[in-house]
């Protein structure tokens, strides 16, 4: 039995009556999930080009990369979504086919299969090698964003061009195979193969939209820009005193297990106040800054790739004119066949009134009543010669009409 004076012993309660500390607010706290499941990233140091793999939930990219919660789910590996391409003020959001990454100044987040656990993907370990490979042979003064996003476009160009080499060597001699004999089983495969058509050419068509939606705007290109803004807050840190103190420098990468509360909340009174610096300048600072910045390079980096993309576009869009081509060709040769068929069955009616006449003849001759006619021997043989002759001559009148009215080639 609990002791009432010994506060070490529990107070006896009724069964299933929560205890009296926990309050309502508390309860609901209690039951909320202890913390979200984490997620597989591959890392790659934008100094070094080492890279690692480290689970990450989604609040700590949040604050790592300072991104909205969107826009971490056009990265998530259970969904599947429209190829995007967003510039924000610290990252890159790139999710182009099977490359989904986060692009910063100082680090590289690409996104692997699964949770935290399970073994990446081949997919992911190509692209973060290659990037490696051009940051090792890298010789001129290319930033890391466009080193990484220059390797994702080229391998998701390279990625939908292998598709569309595969479809076109899979269309082309089946296409031909139908035009020269129309089956069931021919069909159904042309019919699948223009589904994976038209499912290739939307998704090679948003590729090529997000490139050139980028190329349009050159406030978008600035964006991406990383390793120059980085630099330009570090510049007005420096020029306004802001900087001081260890580790609050913001060109050091945050440690994959967060970083300290002083530090955070130290880092974010500084972008506040740099963001209030910005917006009390002119209106047309934004623009004169955007002058400023040569996005020549990125330009033309966008342009390459766009011509690619574009050359892979306008093949999927030639295979498809082939393709409704050769559906024009059959649905000719089917009307021709049903043409003939309406002709054929016109001449079995045409031939059908014919037999009719014989007969009308014979039910006449059947009738039961006596004419002189039956007592004359060739009478019989006059009546189906006469009968006959005049079935021909109605039946040449027939093919005559037609073929006046050209309703039968003869």
């Amino acid at each position: 039995m609990d002791d009432p004076k010994n506060p070490l012993l529990p107070r006896s309660r009724a069964i299933g009556t929560p205890p009296s500390s926990l309050t309502p607010s508390k309860m609901r706290i209690a039951n909320l999930p202890k913390k979200t499941p984490l997620r597989s990233w591959i890392r790659v140091d934008a100094s070094s080009g080492a890279s690692c793999s480290v689970s990450l939930d989604k609040v700590t990219v949040m604050r790592r990369c300072n991104l909205p919660a969107r826009d971490l789910r056009l990265l998530d590996p259970l969904f599947v979504y429209p190829s995007t391409i967003l510039g924000r003020e610290k990252a890159i959001v790139l999710n182009l086919e099977k490359i989904r990454c986060i692009i910063t100044a100082d680090e590289l987040l690409v996104s692997v299969k699964g949770f935290s656990g399970n073994a990446p993907a081949g997919d992911e370990w190509d692209y973060v090698e290659e990037v490696q490979r051009r940051l090792a042979s890298r010789s001129d003064d290319l930033p890391f964003e466009f080193v990484a996003m220059e390797v994702a476009l080229e391998a998701t160009c390279a990625y939908l061009d292998a598709q569309a080499a595969e479809l076109e060597i899979e269309a082309y001699p089946l296409l031909d195979e139908l035009t020269s004999k129309i089956s069931t089983l021919n069909l159904e495969r042309a019919r699948r193969l223009k589904s994976k058509l038209v499912a290739l050419t939307r998704r090679v068509q948003k590729v090529r939209d997000e490139i050139e939606h980028l190329m349009d705007d050159d406030e978008d290109m600035a964006e991406l820009y990383l390793t120059e803004k980085k630099h330009s807050i570090e510049s007005f840190y420096t020029e306004h005193g802001i900087l001081g103190g260890p580790g609050l420098s913001v060109s050091a990468p945050t440690s994959p297990v967060g970083s300290p509360t002083s530090t955070s909340a130290g880092l974010k009174r500084l972008e506040r106040n740099f963001s209030f610096a910005r917006s009390s300048r002119h209106e047309s600072s934004r623009s004169v800054e955007t002058e400023k910045r040569d996005i020549e390079e990125m330009e033309m980096l966008l342009e390459a790739y766009f011509v690619v993309v574009d050359n892979t576009l306008n093949k999927l869009m030639s295979l498809k004119e082939y393709i409704d081509d050769t559906e024009d060709f059959i649905n000719i040769q089917l009307d021709n066949v049903r043409n003939q068929l309406i002709q054929f069955e016109l001449l079995l009616s045409t031939a059908t009134f014919i037999v009719a006449i014989f007969g009308v003849v014979a039910g006449i001759f059947g009738m039961n009543f006596a004419i002189p006619l039956f007592d004359i021997p060739e009478a019989f043989n006059w009546v189906l010669g006469i009968s006959g002759m005049t079935g021909i001559i109605i039946f040449c009148g027939f093919l005559w009409y037609f073929k006046r009215r050209r309703l039968i080639p003869l």
